[in-house]
């Protein structure tokens, strides 16, 4: 009798040792487990393939045990949600967030602390966190590191850029896992501040494609008061780790219980449109704590900002003269692009073609030396340069029932932008501007810190609920990448955070297929303000000795405002460029910002995608198609259209001897009646794509 119990006994812990939750569908599975140490180990399963083999999860703490071994399970639950929720500005009207869930209670045998891990499947992927409930042996802790692992079955191929700290405006490497290497890269970029700290550290999102055809995506979302996981590769092993990124005395994080982790997920699919569409990530975070969401707006605007990259123009105000006392009146340089004449102009533009808002770089005295001296005060936000009449230019734009876009450059000096940050954002409200454009060019300060650090992610966050409490929108640049906080604050409503379109302009840019990984990584987190709209695609146009140049076609272009989601999108262009070609300006003008529905109808990362949107409201439909550098061609259903309807496609396509490279502004547009039954035939030129408006015929 005594065997007998002795063996029920062991079973029993062995059954209360592992633990599994199935997503609702029952196509993922997760296996949690304690090893023969104590270690908390997970496993992933698609379809009862191996995904992510047994790997190792837990915390380690600095001057205290570390939360990794030793540990017996107290107790489990589990639970199941399905709900769907409205987001405020998204890229469809209504989002649904079914999981099944799995929490796993533990307890350290020696040291008596608790920590949970919860576990969520979802139909597109897999989320964990960890979870420290309040406690008499752990309050105040720091975070020394993660030791959170993914164990990958194959040497995947994997889109891949830096796990740089500082900085995450790279263009995307397409290698094998076993072939990361972060010294072989061409750092000659135009990336100011590179913090690399490990030959084969990356950065999440990762997205992989197996040798068996299964798409997988590492990332994390509800990055709230934690550092920005990296991911360090034994590329002979394929096993991912979790790296931290420090502050400016290695620690990670400091926390008090009640407290959780990120959620660290991994998305799985055998068909990339899974990937793409998914909006794991954004159910992950908490629902919005802004009550009154009316004055969250989307906006499409133009604004003085490329003519500087051109080179037409200059965001300072004295050229070479460093002037900082502007009561003396500086000799104006000549080349000043925020004047008050140029925005009028803009303004113009925006009120005579439809356009919410204009945004003005350089508005603001500073910039006559703001960048690259790690300088404490530079920006006030609030001091117009003499020829920027902000009370004269707010009341004009009122009067064309145009909005202003504020710009905010911190140069890195963040401690400078919290001081200012009140009076800041008093003056927009003074002045009637509802957004603001935020910039963090520079290494940080306080010194020491780097962009993604836990400072700098609390600093983000927290400019976003500060500006709700003033009614303003917030669109963030050089930031960490967005983890799905703006469905919590969704006046956060779109962020730069990755290569965008300015590095055309005076580096080596971004190659064709930079925009086809994208939407399969940073988007992933949320709306990027990539500013498409690019026409005059050679800067040899503004000077002839200049040889970069954007890597796509104009129809390209015109197709990014549909596969690039953003509720405020930039016509980036000059405006005398859009003038030349107002043809082909339609598109921009009548495209959306904000959508009810989007169908993800061809997508392959670092290749081809092609989505379809209906308008936020109306019975719009707007198609984008785009390539890498090869040509391509495809046939599209059109059976996302209302049955019974009849439609005009506006058809925006390359011109038969397009190339992005040799003759990028070829393109040609034709117009066809068609209905849900129709199908089109779409014809990509190398770096090229296609945009098709559907306006239906009553």
């Amino acid at each position: 009798m005594k065997q007998l119990l002795s063996v029920l006994l062991a079973f029993a812990m062995s059954m209360l040792s592992a633990q599994s939750v199935q997503s609702p569908s029952g196509k993922i599975s997760v296996d949690f487990k304690l090893a023969g140490d104590g270690q908390p180990t997970y496993s992933v399963n698609y379809k009862s393939k191996a995904v992510v083999l047994e790997s190792a999860l837990g915390i380690k703490l600095k001057d205290k045990p570390a939360l990794n071994v030793k540990f017996e399970i107290v107790g489990s639950k589990t639970a199941t949600f399905n709900e769907s929720w409205k987001p405020v500005l998204g890229e469809q009207s209504n989002i649904v967030n079914h999981y099944n869930e799995l929490t796993v209670s533990l307890v350290q045998k020696e040291t008596h602390v608790k920590m949970n891990i919860i576990f969520r499947a979802f139909d597109e992927g897999v989320a964990f966190r960890y979870d420290f409930p309040k406690q008499a042996d752990l309050n105040y802790f720091i975070i020394s590191d993660e030791v959170t692992q993914f164990n990958l079955t194959e040497n995947n191929k994997v889109f891949w850029i830096p796990g740089d700290f500082d900085s995450n405006e790279y263009e995307y490497n397409e290698t094998k896992l076993s072939e990361i290497d972060n010294s072989k890269i061409n750092m000659n970029n135009g990336i100011g501040v590179k913090s690399i700290p490990g030959k084969y550290m990356v950065q999440t999102p990762l997205m992989m494609k197996s040798p068996t055809g299964l798409y997988v995506n590492i990332f994390e979302a509800a990055v709230v008061n934690y550092p920005v996981m990296h991911l360090n590769v034994d590329v002979n092993n394929y096993k991912l780790t979790a790296q931290l990124v420090p502050n400016a005395i290695g620690d990670k994080a400091y926390l008090q219980t009640p407290c959780v982790s990120p959620w660290r997920t991994i998305m799985i699919s055998n068909d990339a449109r899974d990937i793409v569409g998914s909006k794991m990530i954004l159910n992950l975070n908490e629902p919005s704590k802004i009550d009154d969401t009316s004055w969250i707006k989307p906006m499409k605007y133009v604004g003085i900002w490329w003519e500087m990259h051109v080179g037409k123009s200059t965001w300072d105000y004295a050229g070479s003269q460093n002037a900082t006392n502007f009561a003396d009146a500086p000799k104006a340089s000549g080349k000043h692009g925020a004047t008050t004449e140029n925005t009028k102009r803009y303004i113009d533009f925006a009120a005579k073609n439809g356009f919410d808002g204009v945004l003005v770089e350089g508005w603001n005295v500073g910039w006559e030396d703001w960048n690259g001296n790690w300088k404490e005060e530079v920006f006030d936000f609030t001091t117009p340069y003499p020829d920027f009449d902000i009370a004269a230019l707010s009341a004009y734009a009122k009067a064309k029932n145009v909005k202003m876009i504020m710009h905010h450059e911190t140069s890195g000096s963040v401690a400078n932008y919290e001081r200012h940050l009140d009076r800041a954002f008093e003056n927009m409200v003074k002045y009637n501007y509802p957004a603001v454009k935020t910039g963090y060019v520079g290494k940080i300060i306080p010194r020491g810190e780097f962009h993604d650090g836990q400072t700098m992610v609390n600093h983000f966050n927290f400019v976003a609920r500060r500006a709700a409490d003033y009614k303003l929108m917030v669109n963030s640049h050089e930031s960490s990448h967005p983890t799905g906080y703006g469905r919590t604050y969704p006046n956060y409503v779109a962020a730069e955070a990755a290569r965008g379109t300015e590095f055309n302009a005076w580096s080596i840019g971004n190659p064709p297929m930079h925009e086809t990984i994208l939407p399969f990584t940073r988007l992933l987190g949320g709306p990027m303000d990539y500013t498409p709209g690019i026409f005059e695609i050679k800067m040899s146009y503004y000077d002839k000795n200049k040889t970069e140049q954007v890597h796509t076609t104009l129809a390209k272009q015109l197709a990014l405002y549909v596969t690039m989601y953003s509720p405020i999108q930039m016509a980036a262009d000059l405006l005398e460029n859009y003038e030349k070609y107002p043809d082909a300006f339609q598109f921009i003008k009548d495209v959306a910002v904000d959508w009810d529905d989007s169908t993800y109808l061809q997508a392959e990362p670092g290749d081809y995608l092609t989505i379809a949107r209906k308008a936020k409201g109306k019975e719009s439909w707007f198609l984008g198609a785009i390539t890498d550098e090869n040509a391509r061609k495809s046939e599209v259903k059109l059976d996302f259209l209302t049955k019974g309807k009849k439609y005009k496609a506006i058809i925006y396509e390359d011109a038969k001897d397009a190339d992005w490279k040799n003759n990028p502004i070829a393109y040609k547009i034709k117009t066809m009646v068609v209905t849900s039954k129709s199908k089109i035939n779409l014809n990509l030129a190398p770096g090229g794509g296609t945009a098709i408006s559907f306006e239906p015929i009553n």
